[in-house]
C-alpha cells in the first residue's frame, strides 16, 4: 500500500552526501550531511545554492542513507528550522539510531530531537538577533564578515554555549584569515573575558572534500 502524504512527507533537498565535518568542535567527524533548501536570511557571502533543490520523500531519504556508513547526521541548509515537516524527518532518523547534529543560524529554536547544536549567528543581521534568537547551543560559530567583535560580545551574553568560534569569511575565493585572527586576539585579550574564542576554518575546502 502506498503511504499517503502525511506518512511520507516531502522535503526540499539540495544534496545528501557522506563526508567529514570540516569545521567547529567536531572537525574530522564522519557524518552524512542532509542539506535542506531555502533560508530565512540572504547573506551576501553564502557559499550554498540553497534555492536549487529537489523534492524527496521521507522514504527516499532513508533509502539514500542506506548507502552510507556514518552514524552521525548533520542537518544543514539553507536554514533547516524553516523546513516543513522537519519533526517527522528527525523522529524517523532517531528511530534508526542516528546521532543528530544541526547547523542553524539560530533565529529559531533547535528541535528537541537534536543531539548537538551548532549555531552561526550572522553579524550582518544583528538587529534580528536583538529581537529573537536561541538561548543555548553546543557551539557558536560567527563568520568575520567585517568587524564583528561587538557582535561576538553580544552573542556571548545572548547564547550560552560550550564552545565559541570565529571563522574567516571567504569572498571570491579569498579568506580574510589575517583579519579574523586579529579580531580573535582582540576578543581573547579583553580583561575578564567571559568566554574563550577559538579559530574555526573550513578545513574540508583545504582537503578538497565536500
Amino acid at each position: 500500500m502506498t503511504k499517503n502524504h502525511t506518512d511520507n512527507p516531502q522535503y526540499r533537498i539540495v544534496e545528501i552526501f557522506e563526508s567529514l565535518q570540516g569545521e567547529g568542535y567536531n572537525t574530522g567527524m564522519p557524518a552524512v550531511f542532509i542539506r535542506l533548501g531555502k533560508c530565512n536570511l540572504a547573506c551576501p557571502w553564502c557559499d550554498t545554492d540553497y534555492l536549487t533543490f529537489k523534492p524527496m520523500t521521507l522514504s527516499e531519504i532513508h533509502a539514500c542513507l542506506k548507502s552510507y556508513t556514518a552514524r552521525n547526521i548533520i542537518i544543514t541548509g539553507g536554514e533547516p528550522t524553516i523546513q516543513p515537516n522537519l519533526a517527522a524527518l528527525l523522529d524517523s532518523l532517531k528511530a534508526e539510531g542516528y546521532r543528530l547534529c544541526i547547523e542553524t543560524n539560530g533565529l529559531n529554536p533547535a528541535p528537541p530531537q537534536i543531539d548537538y547544536v551548532a549555531t552561526s549567528p550572522k553579524a550582518c543581521y544583528a538587529e534580528k538577533y536583538e529581537k529573537q534568537c536561541i538561548e543555548s547551543a553546543d557551539e557558536v560559530r560567527i563568520v568575520a564578515d567585517g568587524d564583528v567583535t561587538a557582535f561576538c560580545e553580544r552573542m556571548e551574553h545572548k547564547i550560552r554555549a560550550k564552545h565559541y568560534y570565529l571563522s574567516p569569511c571567504e569572498k571570491n575565493g579569498v579568506m580574510n584569515i589575517y583579519d579574523t585572527i586579529r579580531q580573535l586576539g582582540e576578543l581573547n585579550s579583553r580583561p575578564n573575558a567571559p568566554v574563550h574564542w577559538q579559530l574555526s576554518v573550513q578545513t574540508h575546502k583545504w582537503a578538497g572534500i565536500e
